[in-house]
């Protein structure tokens, strides 16, 4: 398990494709949390960073399904899993070795941004005026919200051959789950439906998490997202083995 790990993790940091997915990834908060006049903290006037997590699961939204969108669609397209299958190592296994070292790659993305906390802690007047219990918090969710869509990537990307439609599909999975229960929670007025539908969701959980208190029934739902989206990838592989 292991050897797949490093295997696909030095697969994607040695090709071009990581280093520019990152860095737009890198590029694009940059430009939200200090130039856009919309969204820049030297126009807000405060030292906090609640624009930034507000903006950063759309754009996991794209950076995390271009990471996962070759797991398995390229090894299929280039008949190389037939290979990996011979292995003495079960369809779980190689699910989580692709899953860990795409959540590897991801705290690569994340890791650079924790200058910009450096940065609010300077410029807080007096020095140092942040709610850092706020911050771990959302640094947390943003973890557990990028696990979660890793999951829904490894899953499309196990159910075709071509990169670009499992690129497309998980942009569509990742933004409905984070979105779009909130968006179907508006149309029914009954107040227990749409509790409902707002709990399934992933934004509400990612919210709960980012205020700071650490709740084990968010830990729960993100877990059993996440394992949810890994079985249906065991499912699909291990039916097209049969």
């Amino acid at each position: 398990m292991y050897a797949v790990f490093k295997r696909e993790l030095f697969s994607f940091l040695n090709s071009l494709m990581a280093y520019i997915t990152i860095g737009i990834f890198l590029l694009a908060c940059a430009l939200l949390l200090w130039y856009f006049p919309d969204t820049s903290l030297l126009d807000y006037g405060y030292a906090e960073l609640n624009g930034f997590f507000s903006l950063v699961p759309f754009l996991f939204m794209f950076l995390i399904p271009a990471i996962t969108m070759r797991s398995f669609a390229e090894e299929r397209r280039e008949g190389t899993y037939v290979l990996l299958a011979t292995r003495p190592l079960s369809d779980l296994q190689i699910i989580l070795a692709k899953y860990l070292a795409c959540i590897v790659l991801l705290l690569f993305a994340l890791i650079p941004t924790l200058v910009y906390y450096y940065s609010i802690y300077q410029l807080g007047l007096p020095k140092g005026n942040v709610d850092s219990g706020a911050v771990i918090g959302s640094y947390l969710g943003l973890f557990l919200l990028g696990n979660a869509f890793t999951a829904i990537g490894i899953f499309t990307s196990s159910i075709t051959k071509n990169q670009v439609i499992a690129f497309a599909i998980a942009v569509f999975l990742c933004f409905f789950a984070f979105n779009g229960f909130d968006s179907l929670s508006k149309l029914f007025e009954l107040n227990y439906l749409e509790t409902v539908l707002i709990n399934l969701g992933i934004n509400e959980h990612y919210q709960s998490i980012s205020r700071g208190v650490l709740d084990t029934r968010d830990l729960i739902y993100f877990i059993s997202f996440v394992l949810v989206f890994l079985g249906l990838t065991k499912f699909v592989i291990g039916g097209r083995k049969w």
